[in-house]
């Protein structure tokens, strides 16, 4: 099933850029590509969610949410506040199967990070890859703290038997300090996982027609882009 499930360490980290980028990349390649949002908090019922971001930033996509609740919260408590149904994995699942049968790529980008409930019943996105069998990219942010985020959060990938085929920096920095240049080469180490790209800061201010333009050089082969993660290593390194 051509479904990559899209999470973060934690919010804020980048993780709508990403998924923009991988989208762009994908499109550039002549696949079709649809970007399904599990659960979309913090936005009016008009407001554009971050799956409509990314069609923004990267063009011709189909986009689809489960659910979206007013409140800037967990999923599951933005719902409970709202009161309305929750979200639960198998409502996502469901909806990335069916987008998967009409498109080359589907993307499914979580709310927070990993573990982020959706449901009373503590159902995560950890879950909907679980269902999915599909692969989890993970968005890390570039600076001091990240280590310890990104180790747990690909500790509970593989004791869930789920794939991290690798990580993604979602916003590096203009002028990195010595911590962001030293987790280059400890990112992978304490996930296991290689580095498969690096966006830069403030990317998503981008004029869609530059984002596009720009996205295949930030993102690595396994995510069809051009990205050097040794090139880039060596370059940035302290």
């Amino acid at each position: 099933m051509p479904v990559l499930v899209i999470t973060g360490t934690g919010t804020e980290v980048g993780k709508t850029v990403v998924t923009a980028a991988v989208a762009a990349t994908a499109l550039a390649g002549g696949r079709s590509v649809a970007v399904l949002k599990a659960a979309q908090t913090g936005v009016a019922p008009d407001e554009a969610g971050d799956a409509e971001e990314v069609a923004r930033l990267a063009g011709g996509v189909t986009v689809a949410e489960v659910a979206r609740f007013p409140e800037p919260l967990a999923p599951g408590t933005a719902a409970r506040r709202a009161g309305r149904p929750p979200v639960h994995p198998g409502e996502v699942a469901e909806a990335a199967a069916k987008l998967a049968t009409e498109h080359d790529l589907v993307l499914v980008e979580g709310a927070g990070g990993l573990l982020v409930r959706f449901d009373a019943a503590g159902g995560t996105l950890a879950d909907v890859a679980g269902l999915l069998g599909a692969p989890v990219l993970v968005v890390a942010s570039a600076g001091l703290g990240t280590l310890n985020t990104t180790e747990l959060t690909a500790r509970e990938l593989r004791s869930r038997g789920l794939e991290l085929p690798g990580l993604v920096i979602g916003s590096w920095p203009g002028t990195p300090d010595l911590a962001a240049r030293c987790n280059l080469a400890d990112l992978p180490d304490v996930s296991g996982a290689p580095l498969l790209g690096a966006v830069p800061a403030g990317a998503g201010t981008l004029a869609p027609a530059a984002f596009r333009s720009a996205a295949p050089h930030w993102l690595a082969p396994p995510l069809d882009g051009t990205w050097d993660a040794a090139a880039f290593g060596a370059r940035e390194a302290p």
